[in-house]
């Protein structure tokens, strides 16, 4: 981990993931709250949580290839500067009280277009930033810091949130945009792309719009031929697509099931935040120990356990530990899929494999979002439960048996 921590732009990228990462969280955490009590309807958070991949379908199959072509790192600063103008904007409509749910809704998609592009592309530069021998341990500090934003924002809001508004919550995140930017604008100085093979550069004569279709078409063959990879990311597209609908179905578990407001909304938040910080401390050792895929297996069966049993919770505190159990099998789950990925995919390939996963799971998405909003609104166990089966799946995905020759044979390629 040393070797990590003494790398200047490694250390630089991790704290702009913790200070962005605390502003997402509580913008995320408010205006779902904002939504749930101006409508209080489900069916509205579903709405929510499907409008997030409207940007993603559109941009997923083409952005991959601008990831793989360009500079990460200036990538990732005019997504931050777009965002926090976006968020700005809206955070000064809730100040003089003029702000509607549908400017919510616009400023969701905006800033999810922002984020479909950014998670790929961050992942991207830490591999590209980081040693081979440290993926584990780069993907440990990064989770480390998503999830220490998260936890922060998940206390935060619960408590504040009648003190300071959808406006002050919004202004918050405008100013973790700013620090993250100017974080980003330290890791290295001149332009940067990664190196890419002979054959995979531009043919004579080929032009621009040939090169692009050209680009897309190998990302696409080098996952054809890769079971073990394929396995990988349908298990991440299922995971994906359960993690970002549970923003459905939090918020009125603490309304409706326990009377417990915004507080209440607040523990819940916080118990998945501290659950998933809390698994940076083992998962090295696990994945050590078990490899990934047993790793990623164990968290999908947590996760689809912990989706079935929370709605049925006679206490807070008990929903708020199953939530802690729920945040830890997140956790390991990110850093274990992140540091598969890393290890089966080349640089100049990593924008193009993640979009493929990232539009699977965001197309996941639309279909849970508008299931678990129309099933919840009636049975909010029901709506758990349709989370709960998404997890299994992927449980049962990372379990698929893969025979050793298939697995030796794409760590071989891998590593060509």
């Amino acid at each position: 981990m040393r070797t990590v921590l003494q790398k200047r732009p490694l250390r630089f990228v991790f704290v702009a993931n913790v200070v962005s990462m605390l502003g997402s969280g509580m913008n995320s955490a408010a205006v779902a709250w904002y939504i749930l009590q101006t409508t209080h309807s489900e069916m509205a958070l579903g709405m929510f949580a499907v409008l997030q991949t409207i940007p993603a379908m559109l941009m997923l199959p083409f952005t991959g290839v601008l990831i793989d072509r360009e500079d990460r790192r200036r990538l990732v600063m005019i997504l931050d500067a777009a965002r926090a103008l976006i968020i700005l904007s809206v955070a000064i409509l809730a100040f003089t009280e003029k702000v509607h749910v549908w400017q919510l809704y616009l400023m969701n998609t905006l800033v999810a277009a922002g984020f479909w592009m950014f998670w790929p592309t961050i992942t991207a530069l830490i591999q590209e930033l980081t040693p081979e021998s440290e993926f584990v341990h780069a993907n440990t500090f990064l989770m480390a810091g998503i999830q220490g934003g998260w936890l922060l924002a998940g206390s935060i809001v619960g408590f504040v949130y009648n003190h300071i508004g959808l406006g002050g919550v919004l202004l918050i995140d405008f100013s973790t945009y700013l620090v993250s930017f100017l974080c980003y604008l330290g890791v290295r100085k001149g332009q940067h792309v990664v190196e890419r093979p002979p054959e995979a550069e531009t043919a004579p004569g080929e032009s621009s719009w040939h090169r692009f279709w050209r680009e897309m078409q190998e990302g696409f063959a080098f996952l054809r031929v890769r079971p073990p990879l394929i396995l990988l990311g349908v298990s991440w597209a299922l995971f994906l697509g359960a993690m970002l609908t549970g923003i459905v179905v939090t918020p009125p578990l603490s309304d409706h099931v326990f009377h417990a407001g915004a507080v209440g909304y607040g523990w819940l938040n916080a118990g998945w935040g501290m659950g998933a910080f809390f698994s940076v401390l083992y998962a090295p050792w696990m994945i050590e120990r078990f490899g990934t895929r047993r790793a990623i297996a164990f968290s999908m069966g947590l996760l689809a356990i912990g989706s079935l049993l929370a709605p049925l919770s006679p206490l807070l505190m008990i929903a708020v530990a199953i939530y802690f159990a729920m945040g830890s099998a997140r956790g390991l789950s990110g850093i274990c899929m992140n540091t598969g990925i890393m290890e089966q995919v080349p640089k100049h390939f990593m924008g193009r494999v993640q979009n493929t996963f990232y539009f699977a799971g965001t197309a996941l998405q639309i279909i849970l979002g508008l299931a678990v909003g129309a099933v919840a609104q009636y049975n909010l166990v029901g709506g758990f439960a349709i989370i709960g089966i998404a997890y299994a799946l992927a449980f049962a995905c990372s379990s698929w048996p893969i025979s050793g020759r298939s697995a030796a044979a794409n760590l071989a390629d891998s590593a060509e």
